[in-house]
């Protein structure tokens, strides 16, 4: 769902920061080569998380969801020096692209990829995580983020993708519809939960953004 008319888009999109080139080859090529390539982060999305990156200057990143690297790439630029970024995805498939992509950024020496259920990966990682990504299976965020808080520290910052749904979220609930069910009770979950404050921001198909108290 398009929550703003196309012109408005655009508007945004051209008074924002400009797609650096690489990712506007690496969007060419998931739209040629990869299923379901709307699932990339796409230009505006990704100078926002570039830009909450760089604010943060984070000494480690997680994300949960890579597909083809795109958001990876934009959350790198705000790494510091020596910082790493941590991504885990189950679509062994990808990984080529996904490395070829980092190692062409500049940042791949600094981005750890991972291959399989981040269920079982993130438990694993001895870090202490002060940004987080999530950007995967649906029905498992409330799980992706019970983990996520295990990993992070007081100041830590906590995204969420695809809050919105495509509007399904304000739509009678269908019983079949797992996915939209998970994200209401997500919502709602991080809303309430006296272990973060978050705002809910109308950026695409929705991100939410949570800070660990």
């Amino acid at each position: 769902m398009h929550f703003l008319s196309p012109l408005l888009e655009n508007y945004i999109a051209e008074h924002s920061e400009p797609e650096p080139e690489l990712l506007a080859k690496l969007t060419k090529e998931t739209h040629l080569k990869v299923i379901q390539p709307r699932m990339i982060t796409g230009h505006y999305q990704g100078r926002v998380l570039s830009l909450l990156s760089k604010i943060s200057r984070p000494k480690n990143i997680l994300e949960i969801g890579t597909y083809t690297g795109y958001s990876a790439i934009c959350l790198a630029e705000g790494l510091q020096e020596n910082g790493q970024l941590h991504t885990i995805d189950v679509n062994e498939e990808l990984e080529d692209i996904q490395r070829c992509y980092f190692d062409k950024s500049g940042y791949g020496n600094q981005i750890v990829q991972h291959i399989g259920d981040a269920l079982d990966i993130i438990p694993k990682l001895n870090n202490t995580f002060d940004l987080v990504f999530i950007d995967a299976e649906k029905t498992n965020y409330d799980n992706y983020f019970e983990l996520a808080l295990t990993k992070t520290q007081p100041g830590s910052i906590i995204l969420s993708d695809n809050v919105l749904w495509s509007g399904k979220v304000v739509e009678p609930l269908k019983k079949s519809d797992k996915a939209t069910e998970a994200l209401l009770h997500y919502n709602k979950k991080l809303k309430e939960d006296p272990r973060v404050e978050t705002v809910l921001l109308p950026i695409r198909d929705g991100l939410t953004l949570s800070r660990v108290l």
